[in-house]
């Protein structure tokens, strides 16, 4: 195509389709019509009955479609990665953490902090442990190279707070001591065997 006929404004040589849009209305009374002819169609009454209707069968015939929050939760699946855990141990109850400090070397979001100590009986343990979860990725490397299972991402994934110094208590993600028997066990290294409570009884060298 040359510059000229690209210039050409003639649109009479072109094949359009005319579209009948109707006569503009004429005057305050016509206008008004026109506007009240185009919202109240029956369209629109269609869908409000169907609104209607849902809303009538969630009154009166419990056909809820919505969960209930925070009455009702949805399952989560069990390798979902959410606040953190930290384990116990089943005999003593003592947390299972050693200060080994992998969990803080592996973090990537730079988020674990934590200082041990010597107690009076010459065991390691850990003084302070904080985790700061507005930084916290959740991708799970802490969990996966802890060689006792003392850290684990559990299924609360609730975590506002209104001050920063909430999302790092050390005792919140620490198992309470009076629910012990409802802590759940992983299966890696550090976990209790599925015969446990066997061979505890023939010998306790067999644990």
């Amino acid at each position: 195509m040359g510059l000229e006929q690209f210039k050409n404004r003639n649109v009479g040589t072109q094949n359009y389709t005319m579209v009948d849009a109707g006569h503009s209305p004429k005057g305050v009374l016509c206008q008004f019509k026109q506007v009240v002819k185009r919202t109240f169609k029956g369209e629109l009454f269609v869908g409000l009955w169907v609104t209607m209707k849902a809303m009538l069968k969630a009154l009166f015939a419990n056909d809820m479609h919505t969960v209930k929050y925070p009455f009702e939760k949805l399952p989560i699946s069990p390798r979902y990665r959410a606040i953190h855990d930290m384990l116990r141990l089943l005999e003593s109850g003592h947390y299972r953490c050693i200060g080994c400090g992998l969990c803080e070397k592996i973090c990537i979001s730079n988020c674990i902090t934590m200082d041990t100590r010597y107690d009076e009986n010459q065991r390691k343990e850990v003084s302070e442990y904080t985790i700061n979860f507005g930084r916290c990725i959740f991708c799970g490397y802490c969990a996966e190279v802890c060689p006792e299972l003392a850290i684990v991402h559990g299924s609360r994934y609730e975590n506002a707070s209104e001050q920063r110094a909430g999302f790092s208590l050390f005792e919140d993600m620490l198992t309470p001591i009076d629910k012990l028997n409802l802590q759940q066990e992983y299966s890696g290294f550090g976990s209790v065997s599925p015969n446990a409570d066997d061979n505890i009884k023939q010998t306790p060298l067999a644990y």
